[in-house]
């Protein structure tokens, strides 16, 4: 297979772990939420919805400007300039990914 192919599936791959681990993180936040309604929250578990709600507000302007005409060229530069648009599931090195694209 091409290199370019091989970096392609492996890209899509690192970013469905991504997507995945972000959903797993919105799940957690909608349970801290449902819990604060009825409990007092830790500082830990405060720390956690802080951090997550600031991932979604990240996440809404790096969509919108995806969704432009032009967009998908220009977050990949937005990106090398503003760094922190991203939610943190997306700025982990991606050496923490485990990849097998061979099965």
């Amino acid at each position: 297979m091409s290199t370019t192919i091989q970096d392609i599936k492996e890209s899509i791959y690192k970013n469905k772990l991504r997507l995945a681990k972000e959903i797993q993180e919105s799940k957690e936040l909608l349970a801290l939420l449902t819990k604060s309604t009825h409990k007092k929250l830790t500082s830990e578990e405060k720390i956690k919805v802080k951090n997550q709600l600031l991932d979604i507000c990240k996440g809404i302007p790096a969509l919108a400007v995806f969704l432009l005409p032009g967009g998908a060229i220009l977050l990949p530069l937005l990106i090398k300039l503003i760094p922190d648009i991203l939610p943190s599931s997306f700025r982990e090195d991606s050496d923490k990914i485990d990849i097998d694209l061979d099965n």
